[in-house]
């Protein structure tokens, strides 16, 4: 019984630092990346469809990202969901491709940026705790389960969350790292 529920800790806790790490990705760097555009949405045909089932992308270089439709049609819907995506980045179409250039980022950008990762970072490490918590009252509120039995799962259940939050903190670290870039 202890066993399941550590298991779905576990499974929880895996879900919670991939989230976080979800999250970095939708934060710009300096850099192009295809990851940025992951949450746009185009109404497409009155649907709204993701970018990535629409177009393809290519990044020719470490600034310049750049998308192809696979419907021609579709060029103007697109270019306007991007701009209204709030990614701070500018499309221009030149009627076969979208190109998006990733301005340089300003120091005082990059300070901002890294405190958004910073507060992400540290929902990520909540979450893993509210986790904790719920799943050692669950594990206390067991019948039949000994004193040393509800010890040994607190042991295991503080071993996963130390993981995950040691995750958490090497997906922010790297994140950081990527920012401070120029």
């Amino acid at each position: 019984m202890v066993k399941a529920v550590l298991e779905e800790a576990q499974l929880k806790m895996d879900l919670a630092v991939e989230h976080t790490a979800q999250e970095f990705g939708n934060i710009r760097t300096g850099r192009a990346s295809p990851g940025i555009l992951n949450r746009v949405t185009v109404d497409y045909y009155g649907t709204q469809t993701p970018l990535n089932q629409l177009a393809g992308f290519a990044v020719p270089d470490a600034r310049m990202l750049v998308v192809q439709p696979y419907d021609k049609t579709a060029m103007e819907l697109i270019e306007r969901a991007i701009s209204e995506a709030n990614l701070g980045l500018n499309p221009s179409n030149d009627g076969n491709v979208i190109r998006l250039a990733f301005p340089a980022l300003t120091e005082e950008r990059r300070k901002e940026l890294i405190r958004m990762v910073r507060n992400t970072a540290e929902e990520g490490r909540i979450a893993v705790r509210n986790l904790r918590r719920n799943v050692k009252d669950e594990v206390e509120s067991l019948d039949d389960i000994s004193e040393d039995d509800i010890r040994r799962a607190e042991k295991a259940l503080q071993e996963l969350t130390d993981a995950s939050v040691g995750r958490i903190d090497s997906l922010l670290a790297r994140k950081e790292e990527e920012l401070l870039e120029v």
